[in-house]
């Protein structure tokens, strides 16, 4: 019995240390093996491993001409991995320590990309349709012969529809609910008066979410939603004790 415990103590002992150097072996290396260690791990898939060697290339290498390429791949890595807020990070880390201007528009590019994919159900994030859409047009203004233009008017566009779709989602809600007036105040908001909103057709929800969320004019939970004041906009303001608008 103690010369099985000895052995199985001896065993952890040796992992442990093996562990241990294999660890202390990680540190104070060339920046071209950080730069490697990173493209490995995003090749095995391992995105997470990567910002962790990324921090390494950055820790011991901040002046590496290697720096501005590590940061870009991530950027692409992340949001390849539909990590879009990350991707952002390391966009925003690239444009304001390394790119020159061409390059910032390529980057800046990206974040609208980033922000666009982000948004597969356009009824849950208002910020950041928002948000998007104003990146949108700053690009558009700042780079009008760029020759991602065109892209960023598509994106802006479908960003519009799905503006109003969560307009029309609200005033839905409120009609349910028995809001008129508050239901009028989002109908009546048209993003861009050039678009034929009656010639708009609706986006079809699939069915297995459509089970849980509804299609966006009704759903299968709606007579548990309480005719209170309770369920109300957080732009909306008092009218009177039975309205809002």
């Amino acid at each position: 019995m103690k010369l099985q415990l000895i052995l199985f103590l001896t065993l952890i002992s040796f992992l442990f240390f093996s562990g241990c150097s294999k660890e202390v072996e990680e540190y104070n290396k060339p920046a071209v093996y950080w730069y490697g260690k990173i493209v490995e791990a995003i090749s095995d898939g391992d995105v997470d491993k990567a910002d962790d060697y990324y921090a390494s290339l950055q820790g011991e290498h901040i002046g590496s001409p290697l720096l501005p390429e590590a940061t870009m791949i991530l950027a692409i890595a992340h949001m390849h991995y539909e990590e879009y807020l990350l991707a952002e990070h390391f966009l925003n880390e690239y444009v304001k320590r390394y790119a020159n201007q061409n390059e910032v528009e390529y980057a800046e590019f990206l974040k609208i990309k980033a922000k666009y994919m982000a948004l597969p159900n356009p009824r849950r994030d208002q910020v950041l349709i928002e948000d998007a859409i104003k990146e949108a047009k700053r690009f558009k203004q700042k780079y009008p012969r760029s020759m991602y233009y065109s892209l960023v008017d598509t994106m802006l566009t479908n960003l519009y529809l799905a503006d109003a779709v969560l307009n029309e989602t609200i005033a839905s809600l409120y009609e349910r609910i028995d809001k008129p007036k508050s239901a009028a105040y989002y109908r009546a908001i048209m993003p861009e008066k050039w678009i034929k909103w009656d010639e708009i057709e609706r986006a079809n929800t699939p069915w297995y979410k459509e089970i849980f969320e509804g299609d966006g004019t009704s759903s299968w939970y709606a007579f548990l939603i309480p005719d209170t004041q309770s369920v109300v906009s957080r732009n909306t303001v008092q009218n009177d004790a039975n309205e809002t608008k």
